[in-house]
């Protein structure tokens, strides 16, 4: 008798804690934009595949990707990569933005995601020089970038934008900006990190223009500042527009002649300037090419990249050099060395999250988990507009400590949502971490060249046929079709 009295008693006293807990849990509270709130902390990052048609319309995988993550808690999607120009794709089968024809599919996308009470934010892009395979309408065009330098890793041929490429450049993004409004999606970003085109006229180890693009500061965060103000005047001031930045460029990371780029000085002041511009929030990364050994964090898995690299053999001049590297296991030291030479450099965490009982799993937290937070720290005091943070975050312990601590006010995660859709469902339900969290093993990234994106990490699964399911998961119903049109 005692038992039935006391088993609900406890199962109430354990909802009511739990509630107590959600009340007071920063991951789970609105945040709040100019023109935007978001109903928690946690943002799905950008992420490509190879889920859509050719020509840049969209198809249902990409809504059922897409909707893996509205339905897993995410407060808000930033999309995938998504061109404003066909010669600014990174390689083929990516939706674009770079037509009105584009605004039936992206509103589908929106129409699905806003189901689960998420957000969706277009991340406005353009390759520049970091264009993987150009696809046949690119064919026999080098790519368009602030310089005429070669890329260094894989050798990525380009040529310097003339002015009026410049100014055609702008308006694509403008006009980017008014489709996602008129599909009525939520906001978009500029994907000004990374190594793709905004960065390269913003790194001062890549920029080497003499015009009002190159030069000091002011002038090589021109390009990205003119964008953001025609936005404003292209959309008014009432639609969210965040950008996303590399806070330190680590230019010469692996090609170590390269001179190193933009500091975390640099970066504060473009940071300020874009706020003046009309930015609604920044979004936090680091390193000017991709990949790169900061981003993404984790291994460089040779076995996947030998499988897939060849697709890019024709892509660029040092292709064949990284083939060889790759495929020769006695070079593998060599290219470890350049690989993790900056990571060596770096400060360890200032703090870390509740105790793990795994040892291996606690030890990838500690090397991995939070790589950009000492940055958007230093970004957050200098602005005035909220701060979101990426970097292998996957531990709710940690992402509450680093936003109630002020390093940040939001997080964005995308392997490590790959790997556990539901992560913020479980957050929610008061788990600190996945049952299997994400290894930082980079087989999704590394495998994205040829095959769909996934996770690929088969130790995270029961067998190959079981990771396979998921992995294709996005191809099942409803029918697979071309919703662009």
């Amino acid at each position: 008798m005692l038992r039935t009295i006391l088993i609900p008693n406890f199962i109430a006293e354990t909802t009511r804690k739990t509630e107590e807990h959600m009340e007071n849990d920063i991951i789970f509270e609105p945040l709040r934009f100019r023109n935007l709130t978001v109903k928690n902390r946690i943002f799905r990052s950008s992420i490509s595949g190879r889920w859509d048609n050719y020509d840049g319309s969209g198809t249902q995988a990409r809504i059922n990707w897409e909707e893996k993550f509205a339905r897993g808690g995410v407060g808000a999607i930033i999309t995938s990569f998504v061109p404003v120009a066909i010669r600014g794709r990174i390689m083929p089968n990516y939706a674009t933005i770079d037509c009105d024809d584009r605004i039936p599919f992206w509103r589908k996308v929106g129409e699905k995601v806003h189901e689960y009470d998420c957000k969706l934010i277009l991340q406005l892009s353009h390759s520049g020089r970091q264009q993987d395979i150009g696809g046949v309408e690119n064919s026999g065009k080098k790519a368009l970038s602030s310089t005429s330098q070669t890329e260094p890793f894989h050798g990525f041929l380009c040529q310097a934008m003339t002015l009026a490429e410049i100014k055609e450049t702008i308006q694509y993004f403008a006009d980017g900006a008014r489709r996602a409004r008129e599909a009525g999606l939520d906001g978009v970003e500029l994907h000004s990190a990374n190594g793709y085109l905004f960065n390269q006229f913003l790194s001062s180890g890549i920029n080497d223009r003499q015009d009002e693009y190159g030069g000091s500061l002011e002038n090589r965060a021109r390009f990205l500042l003119d964008v953001i103000r025609a936005i404003r005047k292209e959309v008014g001031n009432d639609f969210h527009l965040q950008f996303k930045i590399s806070a330190v460029d680590y230019n010469n990371a692996v090609t170590f002649w390269e001179k190193p780029g933009n500091t975390i000085e640099d970066s504060i002041q473009v940071c300020q300037w874009a706020e003046e511009a009309g930015a609604d929030a920044v979004h936090v990364s680091t390193g000017s090419l991709f990949p790169h050994p900061l981003n993404p964090i984790g291994d460089f898995n040779f076995d996947i990249i030998t499988k897939t690299y060849d697709a890019m053999l024709s892509s660029g001049i040092e292709t064949t050099r990284n083939y060889i590297l790759f495929r020769k296991a006695f070079l593998h030291p060599i290219f470890n060395l350049l690989w993790n030479r900056v990571k060596k450099q770096l400060p360890p965490q200032v703090f870390s999250g509740d105790y793990v009982k795994d040892p291996k799993i606690k030890q990838l937290l500690i090397e991995n988990q939070g790589r950009n937070l000492l940055d958007s720290r230093e970004i957050k005091k200098h602005v005035n507009i909220p701060v979101l943070c990426t970097g292998g975050l996957q531990q709710a312990s940690y992402i509450r400590q680093a936003i109630n601590e002020h390093y940040c006010d939001g997080v964005t995660m995308a392997r490590t949502l790959i790997a556990n859709n539901d992560l913020v469902k479980s957050f929610k339900a008061g788990k600190d971490l996945a049952d299997k969290p994400c290894t930082y093993c980079n087989k999704c990234l590394l495998n994205v060249i040829e095959n769909p994106l996934g996770c690929y990490e088969q130790d995270r699964f029961n067998s190959y046929e079981e990771m396979m399911e998921e992995v294709m998961s996005v191809f099942h119903e409803p029918q697979f079709a071309n919703l662009s049109r």
